[in-house]
């Protein structure tokens, strides 16, 4: 996977004030190709000396810390020289009022613990995706719905939010994006010709956007045999 500023790994910086906890999430990240391990940070002041010195592309931030809080980082990182460090808050905290500043602040990812491997994969490739993807705009303009799909505002957020098991949020958001590209109703054969899957799993990720309403499916009657089933994104 191409990184906004080359070929490199995408770094990350890990935040967390209980080590073995910090440790577990070390090793998620090292799992993950095309992602590395910048370096770990235990307290609010070693994560703003960290990003100085190391400058990650993404900070993996937990909000309870002894000295300065998660949240003050965070409001500092964005006021700061590094703001545009891409943030993923992770936390044991669900309350509202933690959330809703962490939106405000502009964390990218809200993570609550504890969570497993694929959660934080599927966020952090969420995020690298979103970085190369602005990165490689420049000046070009956008459209609404692509404007849209940045901030997480559209429909298409839903369906990778309510995924059966067996089913990739990243996958999801390039069936949905190739979905919504298309003049014409495709076949699950196209569709996974366009995105890299095959046509049972092209299928099964579409006949979840059909059930969840997002997605119309045409029948498509030939001389002989069954009809074909083809896929048109429902929503303008």
């Amino acid at each position: 996977m191409a990184d906004p500023d080359g070929d490199r790994d995408c770094s990350v910086l890990v935040v967390d004030d209980d080590f073995m906890v910090a440790r577990i999430h070390r090793g998620f990240v090292d799992r993950l190709d095309g992602f590395t391990v910048a370096g770990e940070a235990h307290t609010g002041a070693e994560a703003l000396a960290a990003v100085e010195r190391l400058r990650p592309d993404i900070v993996l931030l937990d909000v309870y810390l002894p000295d300065i809080g998660g949240l003050e980082v965070l409001e500092q990182l964005r006021t700061g020289r590094h703001a545009d460090t891409d943030v993923i808050v992770v936390t044991a905290a669900r309350d509202v009022e933690t959330v809703s500043r962490s939106l405000q602040l502009g964390a990218r990812q809200y993570l609550i613990k504890p969570f497993g491997k694929r959660d934080l994969h599927d966020r952090l490739l969420q995020v690298r995706r979103l970085r190369e993807e602005l990165a490689t705009r420049g000046e070009e303009a956008v459209r609404q719905h692509e404007v849209d799909r940045f901030f997480g505002t559209t429909p298409e957020s839903a369906p990778a939010n309510r995924l059966p098991k067996g089913l990739s949020a990243v996958t999801m958001e390039s069936v949905v994006a190739r979905l919504r590209e298309l003049t014409e109703p495709c076949s699950a054969t196209s569709l996974g010709e366009d995105v890299g899957l095959s046509r049972v799993s092209a299928r099964r990720y579409l006949d979840h956007l059909v059930k969840i309403g997002v997605v119309r499916v045409e029948l498509r009657y030939g001389d002989v045999g069954r009809p074909e089933h083809l896929y048109r994104w429902a929503r303008a």
